[in-house]
């Protein structure tokens, strides 16, 4: 083969090549949002990730931002919304090119201490969980995905609870819709609820409060994030303070405990602090991380009727894993450890639910904050 034929060859393969990339089902957006490091540029990063082989590669420059740490991606993959818990806090919102993953400011509003930020399906409103003001804040959006700067709504909560220093006042510190949009969940560990409020995006004032306005947690246990089974009956949250998981029937806007199980071991002497969750792709398990001296990922199998099962811990070889994420194909578990700067790479058995160290990790300054979004138009 002469040397202009196997350029030719060298090139349509590349071509190839890019294609497959951009269209594969396996291919994704990786965002990291993370916590600011003195002297260092520090927001969000952007990585593409092969769910099918656990490679990444960097797809953009960081975009700065100051302590990014929760993101929320908007449905149609246009649009990203950021807190930033930096000076008094701001939600900022982006335009995202799911291509290339590059990211465009285009406005913010202020917040209270935010830690974490949530977007309705049909990009309506982004609701915002202040941490630092024991607040909601809910903003209506424009066509484009930015933010209607005059139309803020705040709700205040009130209370406090009995860990003295951590639950004297409200501490919202999650905002997550039900599946069908109808209704905002608030966990609140300052005041050991879970706030209930109905959601009408045609309403200047989006939220209200459902007719049970609340669901009241064990004293002590503060509630922190919670998330939905697929099929929207089960809801599961985790209790940073107590250190466990509550399985929760769920129904039109309603919350009923029905199980408390520890995510550590009878045996253990050391501090607990839960932090994340999320339900496979399937429904089948559970994963929740506990930081304090455990640093491990707990892991629990979900029966028929949504009641979990322990099926053992996994060790995050790492400290503090404040946030993690399964990949949409669920072959992958990817854990953000704070302290130790890293994403740490599992692979994940489908059948029965436990991680296997890949020995791949990315690293990154504080991350705290892992997204997936499908690459391509």
């Amino acid at each position: 083969m002469n040397a202009i034929k196997l350029f030719l060859l060298l090139y349509v393969l590349s071509l190839s090549s890019n294609l497959s990339a951009q269209t594969s089902p396996y291919i994704y957006h990786l965002l990291i949002g993370t916590y600011a490091v003195e002297g260092k540029p520090n927001g969000i990063h952007v990585y593409r990730f092969n769910a099918k082989s656990g490679e990444y590669d960097a797809a953009q420059p960081v975009t700065e931002l100051l302590n990014a740490s929760y993101l929320a991606i908007s449905r149609d993959r246009k649009n990203v919304y950021a807190v930033s818990e930096g000076g008094g806090g701001s939600v900022n919102a982006y335009a995202f090119n799911p291509e290339s993953g590059a990211l465009t400011f285009m406005n913010s509003v202020p917040a209270q201490g935010p830690c974490y930020v949530s977007v309705d399906n049909k990009k309506k409103v982004v609701f915002t969980g202040n941490y630092g003001g024991g607040s909601i804040v809910s903003v209506h959006l424009n066509k484009d995905g930015s933010f209607v700067e005059e139309n803020v709504q705040t709700l205040q909560h009130k209370g406090s609870s009995i860990v003295k220093g951590r639950q004297d006042k409200p501490h919202v510190h999650s905002v997550v819709l039900s599946l069908d949009d109808r209704y905002l969940l608030v966990p609140d560990l300052g005041t050991d609820k879970v706030y209930q409020y109905r959601i009408d995006a045609m309403q200047e004032k989006a939220l209200a409060a459902a007719d049970v306005p609340f669901l009241p947690v064990h004293p002590g246990g503060g509630p922190r994030h919670l998330t939905f089974h697929p099929n929207g009956k089960y809801a599961y949250l985790v209790l940073e303070l107590e250190g466990a998981v509550m399985a929760l029937d769920y129904r039109d806007g309603k919350l009923a405990a029905k199980q408390t199980v520890s995510m550590a071991p009878p045996d253990f002497k050391g501090q607990v602090s839960g932090a994340d969750i999320h339900v496979s792709p399937d429904g089948k398990f559970l994963y929740a991380s506990n930081r304090g001296d455990a640093n491990e990922i707990a892991i629990f199998s979900i029966d028929k009727q949504g009641r979990l099962a322990s099926k053992g811990r996994q060790s995050v070889f790492g400290k503090t894993p404040r946030n993690f994420v399964i990949d949409p194909t669920g072959n992958f578990l990817l854990v953000a450890n704070q302290n130790t700067n890293e994403v740490i790479i599992f692979k994940r058995d489908k059948t029965t639910g436990q991680l296997t160290p890949t020995g791949k990790k990315i690293e990154a300054d504080k991350p705290v904050c892992l997204k997936f979004v499908a690459v391509g138009q």
